[in-house]
């Protein structure tokens, strides 16, 4: 499935969700169930539509990054990751890239964090710059929101310049 019908499907899921829960609610007298069925729809489509915004727009900015990059080499094989941690509600993880050439290179990284289904939460780039040949470099990538649950990091591509 690519990362657009995920996204959908994410999205649909917890519209489907907030729909169900406030349709089993009993009246309060002043707001029928379909009442509030539609108001929790209404605001469950907001936050979706919030979240869907602040991925496409991390991941426009990671790929435009990526872009503005001439002569680069790819390199996702000289990139390794550390676990993800959670650094004040961010996932945060270490990004190790190690220069198989024989010149001092940069190294300019997205990092993608998904969920425990592979749904894309955030993307960020990173820049391991001026590692010595044969040698390692680390930096660490930051989501740039909070992200709850698991929250899996992944190498999306590596350029060495």
């Amino acid at each position: 499935m690519t990362r657009p019908h995920r996204v959908r499907a994410g999205c649909a899921a917890v519209v489907l969700s907030a729909t169900a829960l406030a349709a089993s609610a009993c009246s309060d007298g002043d707001t029928t169930p379909a009442e509030k069925a539609s108001k929790a729809a209404s605001a469950a489509s907001s936050l979706v539509s919030e979240g869907a915004e602040a991925v496409a727009s991390a991941t426009a900015a990671a790929q435009s990054q990526l872009a503005k990059i001439k002569n680069g080499v790819n390199a996702k094989g000289d990139v390794a990751l550390g676990p993800v941690t959670k650094d004040g509600g961010k996932a945060a993880t270490k990004v190790t890239a190690t220069n198989s050439s024989d010149k001092q290179a940069t190294y300019t990284v997205e990092v993608t964090f998904r969920d425990g289904s592979g749904n894309l939460l955030d993307a960020v780039v990173v820049n391991v710059a001026d590692v010595a040949p044969q040698k390692s470099g680390e930096v660490t990538a930051r989501s740039h929101r909070d992200l709850t649950g698991t929250v899996k990091a992944q190498v999306d591509a590596a350029l060495r310049h």
